[in-house]
């Protein structure tokens, strides 16, 4: 059965916040074994619907049940005079994975940026120990072959 043929994909609304904040929270359980806090994590969603300019989420629908979503952040990059979308905290439910669903994504938010004279191109970062994401990133035609992500969090 080909699930992503099924689903529905769009921009989410802030109705989809607590769906978005409880796959935050699934995914920094399952990948990184971090505990987040509810509250805080809800504040940070709800904080991109309140301010456009830290980004937006895509949400995945079967039937009238969300299925997974993802962000995209905005970089401005002079070199290039556009925006270059940034996606993260992508999570797909775990019996909906293997099914295309994170293609479809892709394929939205690829067909957005080539509609967009003012977006330059898609690009993510994965943690090095999460080859599983890897392999899915490379099957839908995206490489990391080229910059290394360095970080300093508080």
């Amino acid at each position: 059965m080909n699930i992503a043929a099924n689903a529905k994909i769009g921009y989410a609304t802030l109705t989809d916040a607590p769906f978005i904040a409880q796959c935050q929270l699934d995914m920094a359980l399952e990948t990184e074994q971090l505990k987040l806090d509810k509250a805080l994590v809800t504040k940070g969603v709800e904080a991109v619907f309140a301010d456009p300019a830290k980004g937006f989420y895509i949400v995945v629908e079967k039937g009238n049940s969300p299925i997974a979503c993802l962000m995209v952040t905005l970089e401005w990059s002079d070199w290039r005079n556009a925006w270059v979308w940034w996606i993260q905290s992508v999570y797909v439910k775990p019996e909906m994975r293997k099914a295309g669903i994170f293609g479809m994504m892709y394929e939205y938010i690829k067909d957005r940026v080539k509609e967009n004279s003012n977006v330059s191109g898609i690009r993510l970062y994965v943690d090095k120990t999460n080859s599983r994401a890897q392999d899915v990133y490379r099957r839908v035609g995206m490489n990391g072959d080229h910059y290394s992500t360095f970080e300093w969090m508080k």
